[in-house]
């Protein structure tokens, strides 16, 4: 039951069904303490891409975007929303933790968090290290079968469970090849701040990544852990994989443009600039007078009469 400052269970509790077993008012309130820092990193995020030329916001957008996306995710879990009841595969009625429980509460609102924030963490390592659009293709799949299969899996209460597991984690060993070969390689081809980032950041994501399985293993998979202890498992590893990640590569890209990482991201105010005035007046061109500032631009036909009053 929550207590006198936490109503949402209670008042939620009229909402769809509910497991046997699920989060107090404990895992609510750090559930709705990881929102606010979601939603605050998101507003920090925001307000540092205006550091930055329009061109060159792309990370600081697909970053701050992460993070947004899992502020409302944990606000739904706190809530005690989006989620439903599956009978467990595993009933442990010698556990102080889960005792006899014959539902778990599964909390699909993470999994869609999960399916639109973990492509875009991908999307941020692979732009860094200038990694080839196929290549970013295929890894992006790769990573919405981990995330499909985790959530199926969740939601089986037989053993056939733990096959889906094991496509989770071909997928996730298919991701690190990607990232430790494929894109390192270019990321050494790129060289300083680029290469500097992607590896800082590539391998810190992948060490919280593979602690992902294990958290799944204790809660969703082999029912050991009580939904507060889930919360605060998953709740640790997204501040890490999510603000501390976007912190990192937000850092690294201080001193880094889009052009440098071979990205073409056109300006469409320059574009039109250019379009409507392709001589490059002085004053009017975007990128301002040419080196013979007050004199003759080189390749503009003055008329006769200028020369013959000078």
């Amino acid at each position: 039951m929550s207590g006198p400052g936490n109503q949402a269970l209670n008042i939620n509790s009229v909402v769809a069904q509910h497991a046997n077993l699920e989060i107090t008012n404990h895992g609510s309130d750090w559930y709705y303490a990881v929102c606010a820092l979601m939603g605050a990193c998101t507003i920090l995020f925001m307000a540092l891409s205006f550091r930055k030329s329009q061109e060159d916001r792309i990370f600081h957008y697909i970053t701050a975007g992460i993070t947004g996306v899992a502020c409302i995710a944990y606000y739904a879990m706190g809530s005690n929303l989006g989620q439903t009841p599956i009978q467990v595969e595993f009933i442990r009625p010698g556990s102080r933790w889960v005792r006899s429980a014959g539902t778990r509460e599964i909390f699909y609102a993470r999994y869609i968090d999960w399916v639109i924030t973990t492509p875009l963490l991908l999307l941020d390592l692979l732009l860094t290290a200038g990694v080839p659009t196929p290549t970013i293709l295929v890894t992006l799949l790769a990573d919405e079968i981990m995330i499909g299969t985790g959530l199926v899996g969740a939601l089986t209460r037989t053993r056939f469970k733990w096959g889906f597991w094991s496509f989770g984690m071909a997928a996730l060993f298919f991701i690190a090849y990607e990232l430790l070969f494929d894109a390192r390689r270019h990321a050494q081809a790129l060289g300083g701040d680029a290469k500097k980032t992607f590896m800082l950041c590539g391998i810190f994501l992948l060490f919280i990544w593979f602690l992902y399985p294990i958290a799944w293993g204790l809660s969703e998979g082999g029912n050991v852990i009580h939904p507060d202890g889930e919360a605060v498992f998953y709740g640790v590893l997204d501040i890490l994989a999510k603000p501390v990640f976007g912190l990192l590569l937000l850092w690294g890209h201080r001193r880094l443009s889009s052009s440098q990482l071979g990205l073409r991201i056109r300006n469409r105010s320059l574009t039109a600039s250019e379009k409507y005035n392709p001589g490059g007046a002085p004053g009017v061109h975007p990128e301002g007078p040419g080196e013979n500032v007050g004199g003759t631009a080189t390749g503009v036909n003055q008329p006769a009469s200028t020369h013959a009053n000078a």
